[in-house]
């Protein structure tokens, strides 16, 4: 187990100590000080800052060029949280997630839900183009992790829904761990220490089991709204390790299509047959950025 699997266990078990005694302290005295509740809290934020140094180390380390892989979807998609707008993406590069990328189905302007300020505070998953949309296989693999139980749930894509999510269902669900945080999901190992990952999958929609070969462009599963979703969308990225609590994330740039900036629509063609596998230790060109 290595040392930053170690050590998000740590942070979770620490959250989980410190709900339980202020739960506990709303029914009994404490036989200790009031200022030990607040012991493991403390060190779960301990955890939290020495897996950032961990994280800052192992990408230092793992130093590579873009890797070229087909686009997971085929036509008109939004993105959110782009590599190509900043790293790490989502805020974090926790989860091997530095360079994951949300893409939303809008197969025409408008035709996708807006963000709710007042109401509806949620909306039916179905309310959503890319609901049900077929994932498809960005190379030739290998699939590693297969998860198909989670539900999907209603949309999050309000004020209070945002809210939420920040104060209450992304935390609960970051100290219950990835599988929480994925919902269904698919992992495939593409080759030479690079793995895909797939979140936020339909429930009951996988068309393949851990172990099958999967060939670029075969259809994996369906876009879904399970786990820590706001809304039906696909959540992609490359990492080093199939286990999310263990990878650094990798950059990677589609085959037939501009990586897009937050916000910025692009239409995914399907993806060719030959794909280069990606090498072990491609230095990153020093005339252009990695995310042009």
């Amino acid at each position: 187990m290595s040392i930053r699997k170690l050590n998000r266990a740590a942070s979770r078990v620490c959250w989980w100590v410190f709900l339980g005694l202020v739960v506990a302290g709303l029914f009994v005295t404490p036989p200790f000080a009031q200022w030990w509740v607040y012991v493991p809290a403390l060190a779960a934020t301990a955890c939290t800052v020495i897996g950032g140094r961990l994280t800052a180390r192992d990408i230092q380390a793992v130093r590579r060029a873009p890797i070229e892989v087909a686009a997971p979807v085929s036509g008109r998609w939004i993105a959110l949280n782009s590599p190509a707008t900043r790293v790490p993406s989502h805020g974090t590069h926790a989860y091997g997630q530095s360079y994951a990328i949300d893409l939303v189905a809008e197969p025409t302007c408008g035709s996708r839900p807006a963000f709710a300020r007042v109401w509806p505070i949620s909306r039916r998953e179905e309310a959503f183009p890319g609901f049900g949309a077929p994932v498809l296989a960005v190379a030739d693999a290998t699939v590693v992790r297969a998860a198909d139980g989670r539900r999907d749930h209603r949309s999050r894509n309000s004020l209070l829904g945002v809210l939420y999510v920040l104060a209450v269902e992304g935390p609960a669900r970051d100290m219950a761990g990835p599988g929480r945080l994925l919902g269904n999901h698919v992992i495939l190992d593409l080759g030479n220490g690079a793995y895909a990952l797939y979140a936020h999958l339909r429930r009951s929609s996988l068309t393949v089991r851990e172990g099958d070969r999967v060939r670029a462009g075969q259809p994996l599963a369906r876009c879904g709204n399970s786990g820590n979703s706001t809304e039906p969308h696909v959540h992609f990225q490359l990492m080093t390790h199939p286990d999310p609590d263990a990878a650094t994330g990798l950059p990677f740039r589609y085959q037939n299509a501009e990586l897009p900036p937050n916000g910025r629509a692009f239409h995914a063609p399907p993806p060719t047959p030959a794909l280069h596998k990606p090498t072990p230790a491609e230095p990153i060109p020093t005339d252009q950025p990695a995310w042009r």
